[in-house]
């Protein structure tokens, strides 16, 4: 198979699809790996090390996705890159479709086998290519609300820490799951008092004993998330459903009560966001005020940080890039389950039913198409 790696063009996307070692790994295995010219040179690995590996440097992003079988990114394709779109292309990647129509609309006009990180699923049920950018975005919202609760970014000059005699900052937390136990392990790192919001109160005894008393926790519901979010000097939005929009878990009305100068980063934002009055923003400018409280809800955060991001999620996408290589797209989702959980859209047809809710769209469970 020819495996085409292109350069990321969302605003400051700095991560790549396949590291030189994941080269290596295909090369031996008998496949074809064209990459961009400084795709991965953000990422601090640059085309030598490609080359070294095995791989085609090509010049331009339209011969990476002409020449390729598959196309191995990391974030969903932007509207300037449904040009390259083909019938039968496999598309590996973060998607998002849930609140993207244009992008599905694209994926489904053109036949493209639309393969989703997000939904892929392991043998327990997991999500294991989500896994480690939560891990990475759960950690790093943490660092970024520290950042601009600083008086220079507009916050109200908070440390989140405190010193003697000086009360910490009021960390709260919206979801239990990899960002927000990440996103605690940070704030309760960093000496703040912090406070963790989930429906599940088998999920929240369960983190009171790993993190053994020191985490305050608050049953899911509008009366304890307002509450909370008026105390807060941080707020950090981490609900998943998964391939599904987010829930608006905090209203408008609640961001309007809440401190001036303080912070929300919705982690959320790539599915929509969990918070009302949140809405995409990029790394060139990630921030913005509503009602006196500044949100930070740029839609890929951990590019921030993309060497450390890239070998994270490669770690987790490449065994899954080397069983579509060496099986093909059709018999690997046949012969795995949790590929085809993966599978968004097949052939023009929508296969993803949280997709299909969101959008209000009709759906064939991707089974029945390769069966």
């Amino acid at each position: 198979m020819v495996i085409g790696v292109p350069k990321e063009v969302k605003d400051h996307e700095s991560r790549v699809g396949i590291t030189p070692a994941g080269v290596k790994a295909l090369v031996d295995a008998g496949h074809k790996v064209l990459v961009e010219t400084k795709a991965g040179e953000l990422s601090a690995f640059p085309d030598d090390e490609y080359q070294a590996a095995g791989a085609e440097i090509v010049g331009s992003a339209y011969d990476t996705w002409r020449l390729a079988d598959m196309v191995v990114k990391v974030k969903e394709p932007v509207e300037k890159e449904y040009q390259n779109f083909r019938s039968g292309l496999v598309l590996f990647t973060y998607l998002h479709l849930a609140p993207i129509a244009g992008l599905t609309n694209a994926l489904l006009e053109k036949g493209v086998i639309g393969i989703a990180y997000e939904t892929v699923r392991d043998r327990v049920g997991s999500l294991p290519l989500l896994t480690p950018m939560s891990e990475v975005a759960g950690r790093l919202s943490v660092q970024v609300g520290a950042a601009y609760l600083q008086k220079e970014h507009g916050g109200r000059g908070v440390l989140l820490g405190g010193v003697p005699g000086v009360p910490p900052g009021n960390v709260v937390i919206i979801g239990g799951g990899v960002v927000g136990v990440n996103a605690a392990k940070m704030a309760l790192g960093l000496g703040a008092k912090v406070t963790l919001i989930d429906l599940n109160l088998n999920r929240l005894r369960e983190l009171d004993d790993i993190f053994n008393g020191r985490l305050y926790t608050l049953a899911s519901n509008s009366y304890n998330i307002h509450r909370a979010a008026c105390e807060a000097d941080l707020l950090i939005g981490g609900v998943l459903i998964p391939g599904a929009a987010a829930p608006k878990l905090v209203t408008a009305e609640m961001v309007s009560k809440m401190k001036r100068g303080a912070v929300i980063v919705d982690v959320a934002i790539d599915q929509g966001g969990c918070i009302e009055t949140a809405r995409p923003t990029t790394h060139s400018n990630p921030s913005y005020v509503v009602d006196g409280v500044v949100h930070y809800c740029v839609t890929n955060m951990p590019a921030a940080v993309p060497n450390t991001s890239t070998l994270a999620l490669t770690n987790a996408t490449f065994p899954y890039v080397l069983k579509l290589a060496a099986l093909g797209a059709r018999t690997a989702i046949r012969e795995d389950v949790g590929i085809a959980e993966g599978v968004n859209t097949y052939n023009g047809v929508l296969t993803y039913e949280a997709v299909a809710q969101s959008q209000a769209r009709e759906w064939t469970p991707v089974a029945k198409l390769v069966s």
